[in-house]
């Protein structure tokens, strides 16, 4: 696909001819297959379908939680199936950022501990740079006076924009959010997704998986997957009168 034809940019995330199959006591299953797609630099996309889907595998897979059984993956010019663990484990910290559906705080550490920690992972300025940026990312979702408190002691919203700043603490190429919404009411999923459209808007390429089809309607491309496969990618482009339009649609059957 020629991302320039199309309006698209470059592309920072490639699957070609990706499968993933789980051996079970049962057999083979195949969350996956024959998976290719594009996504730009600077995309905000959403991943759509059932459970079952394959939707979180692929998640998993771009993010290099998880490796493909068959295939290429490519992430900011890394392919993933080449890297050892500890490469792997590096390109995590530095060019992904990931939000769960539950959060995934450590409990014990405080709201800006658990924003600074990927940084000390990483090796990622110095004490007071990382508390810098760690009270600046939670400004950024609002929630900066809550920096103190244990995770415990914020709702449920709050504690999902504690994880996204932490996503962000490494300033990575691509963010990723598998049911980000999931536990939340709508009021405040409403936030969350306008937070993600915002972060899209200073150019951060996000990727957002979910089953609410309702709300992916808002969101410039929709890919959606179907018993391990893309049974639709599009993209919807909006004029600069604010009105949207189709311009791209691809079906698989």
């Amino acid at each position: 696909m020629d991302t320039q034809e199309n309006g698209r940019t470059s592309p920072l995330v490639v699957l070609r001819d990706v499968a993933k199959r789980y051996e079970t006591p049962a057999g083979g299953v195949d969350a996956l297959v024959d998976v290719t797609l594009e996504i730009g630099r600077g995309e905000l996309v959403a991943i759509v379908g059932r459970s079952g889907s394959g939707k979180t595998t692929l998640a998993h897979l771009v993010t290099g939680i998880d490796r493909a059984t068959r295939g290429e993956v490519v992430v900011a010019g890394n392919a993933l199936g080449s890297l050892s663990e500890s490469a792997l484990a590096r390109f995590r910290g530095r060019e992904v950022g990931v939000v769960f559906q539950f959060f995934q705080l450590i409990p014990t550490l405080t709201i800006l501990e658990n924003v600074v920690l990927p940084m000390e992972l990483a090796g990622r300025g110095s004490f007071r740079e990382q508390q810098e940026r760690g009270r600046a990312l939670l400004s950024r979702v609002g929630i900066e006076e809550q920096a103190t408190k244990l995770p415990h002691a914020l709702s449920g919203g709050q504690q999902q924009r504690a994880a996204i700043a932490r996503a962000l603490a490494n300033d990575p190429a691509l963010l990723v959010a598998d049911e980000p919404t999931g536990n939340l009411d709508s009021a405040t999923s409403a936030a969350v997704w306008q937070m993600f459209a915002e972060l899209n808007g200073e150019g951060k390429t996000v990727i957002v998986v979910t089953h609410d089809r309702e709300t992916a309607r808002s969101v410039p491309r929709a890919i959606e997957l179907a018993d391990g496969r893309v049974a639709r990618d599009e993209v919807v482009r909006r004029s600069s009168s604010g009105s949207s339009s189709s311009s791209a649609e691809v079906a698989h059957a």
